[in-house]
C-alpha cells in the first residue's frame, strides 16, 4: 500500500533535485545589462525558455532524422527538415510563442511538447493545486490572467483537472493492509446536481489506523441514501482490496453500518464515538448549561467498568441534570449497546478510539474547500475535488495516534494473533 509521504521542506526538495545546470558568467553578463524590473526578469525568463525549448525540439528532430543541421542526409533517406510551424504554449511563467520544427514526411512527434499539447510541464500542476484548494474555475482563470497574462477557457481548466480522475480511481482501488486495529467511519454532506435537480448527498469516509499507528484514508463513497445494503457494498469492497480484519470500528450513528459490518466482519467490535455522543447530548441543553452538563457526563465515560458506568448513568438520570434534560439520559441508553465495549479497553486504547477527531479534522478541511462551491454538477466532479483535497492532506506528515506504543501492547493482549500476525 502506498503510505502517506511526509511533506518535504523547500530545502529538501532543492537537495533532491540536485545541482542546477551552470550558466556561463559571460552569458549572464550579456543578458543582464543593468537593473531590471520584475517584468523585465519575467520577459527574459520567457525568452530564455523559448530559446531552450526550441533548441531541445530541434535536437529531438536531429535524433529523429539521424543527421545534424548542415550535414548531408544518410544515403537513401528522403526525409529531411521542412521548416517550422508556430505554436503558443502556456508555461508556469506565462504564454510564449515557439517555433516547432517539422520534417517533410510528417512523422516527427516531439516528446518535450507533444502534438496538440499547449501546456508545458509544470503549468498543469499549478492548476490542479489551485483547484485542490477549492478555487473555482473562474477564480483560477482570474489568477492565471493576473499573474501570468494567460487567458484560458473553463473547458481547458476542466480538462486539466479531469486528468486526475484516473489517479483517483487507482487510489480508490489500491490494495489495503490485511488488518486495521481501528477504522473511523464518518460522513459529510455535499450538494450535487442529479438529473437537473440539486440534492444533498453524503460523502462517506473511512480513516484507518495502521498497525504502526499511522493513519490513512481507505476510501470515499458518495451516496444519497445510506443503509445496510450500501454499507455491505463498502465492506465487500474493502475485503476485495485486501482488508480481511478490522479490530474496532468507531462510528457515529451511521444507519445500517452495524448490521453490515456484522455480516462482513463478524469479529469486529463496533464502538460509538464518545465525543459525538457528548456533543449530541449538549444539543439538548441551553448554551449556558453546556459546560456544566459536559462535566456532569464525564464520570460516566471515564468509569472503570461498564457496570460502574451504568450506575453513574442512572444516577445522572435521577439527578437534577436528568430531571432538566431527560432526553440526554435517553440518548445514552439508546446508544448503550455500542458504548459498553469502550469500558473493556485499557486507557491506552481508549485514548485512540475515544473520538473521531482524526477524521473530523479531515472533514473540517474538506468542508472548507467545498463550502464555496455551492453545488457540484455530478458525482464525478465532487469526487475529483475531494480526492485532490485528500491527496493534499495525505501529503502532510501523518503522525501515529497518541501514545501508540502503549496501545500496541494492549491490542496484542486483547486481540492476540489477530493483531500480532498481521504485523509480522
Amino acid at each position: 500500500m502506498d503510505m502517506p509521504k511526509k511533506k518535504r521542506t523547500v530545502a529538501a526538495q532543492a537537495a533532491e533535485r540536485g545541482p542546477l545546470p551552470s550558466i556561463p558568467p559571460e552569458l549572464v553578463e550579456q543578458l543582464v545589462q543593468g537593473p531590471m524590473t520584475p517584468q523585465d526578469v519575467q520577459a527574459l525568463f520567457l525568452s530564455f525558455k523559448k530559446a531552450v525549448i526550441e533548441r531541445a525540439m530541434n535536437a529531438e528532430l536531429t535524433q529523429h532524422l539521424g543527421y545534424e543541421v548542415g550535414q548531408p542526409k544518410p544515403e537513401g533517406q528522403r526525409n529531411e527538415r521542412n521548416g517550422a510551424s508556430g505554436k503558443t504554449v502556456i508555461t508556469d511563467t506565462g504564454a510564449v510563442r515557439i517555433e516547432v520544427p517539422r520534417d517533410r514526411e510528417g512523422g516527427f512527434e516531439p516528446i518535450l511538447i507533444p502534438k496538440h499539447e499547449r501546456r508545458f510541464t509544470g503549468f498543469d500542476d499549478k492548476i490542479v493545486a489551485m483547484y485542490a484548494r477549492g478555487m473555482s474555475v473562474r477564480e483560477i482563470q482570474g489568477f492565471l490572467s493576473e499573474s501570468y497574462g494567460t487567458q484560458v477557457s473553463p473547458d481547458f481548466i476542466s480538462s486539466v483537472t479531469d486528468e486526475v480522475m484516473a489517479e483517483a480511481a487507482a487510489w480508490q482501488n489500491r490494495p489495503l493492509e490485511p488488518m486495521y486495529p481501528v477504522v473511523f467511519f464518518d460522513a459529510l454532506r455535499v450538494k450535487i446536481r442529479d438529473d437537473g435537480v440539486v440534492s444533498n448527498k453524503a460523502v462517506y469516509l473511512a480513516l484507518g489506523v495502521l498497525p504502526d499507528g499511522s493513519r490513512d484514508v481507505l476510501g470515499l463513497w458518495i451516496e444519497q441514501t445510506e443503509g445496510a445494503k450500501f454499507w455491505l457494498k463498502v465492506f465487500n469492497e474493502l475485503k476485495t482490496r485486501g482488508c480481511q480484519d478490522i479490530l474496532i470500528a468507531v462510528v457515529d450513528g451511521l444507519k445500517g453500518l452495524t448490521e453490515a459490518i456484522g455480516a462482513a466482519y463478524p469479529r469486529t467490535t463496533v464502538q460509538t464515538c464518545i465525543v459525538h455522543l457528548i456533543r449530541n447530548s449538549l444539543d439538548y441543553a441551553s448554551y449556558r448549561d453546556r459546560k456544566s452538563l459536559a462535566q456532569a457526563l464525564r464520570p460516566i465515560y471515564t468509569a472503570a467498568s461498564a457496570d460502574a458506568a451504568a450506575e453513574l448513568l442512572e444516577a445522572f438520570a435521577a439527578g437534577p441534570w436528568g430531571a432538566k434534560y431527560p432526553s440526554v439520559a435517553a440518548a445514552w441508553r439508546r446508544a448503550w449497546e455500542h458504548v459498553v465495549p469502550f469500558f473493556v479497553f485499557a486507557p491506552d486504547i481508549r485514548r485512540v478510539i475515544y473520538t473521531t477527531n482524526a477524521i473530523e479534522s479531515l472533514n473540517m478541511q474538506l468542508r472548507k474547500i467545498i463550502k464555496t462551491r455551492g453545488h457540484f454538477p455530478s458525482d464525478e466532479a465532487a469526487t475529483k475535488l475531494l480526492w485532490l483535497a485528500i491527496r493534499n492532506v495525505l501529503a502532510k506528515a501523518v503522525r501515529p495516534a497518541y501514545d501508540w506504543k502503549a496501545a500496541m501492547n494492549q491490542f496484542a493482549v486483547l486481540f492476540g494473533e489477530r493483531f500480532t500476525l498481521a504485523r509480522a
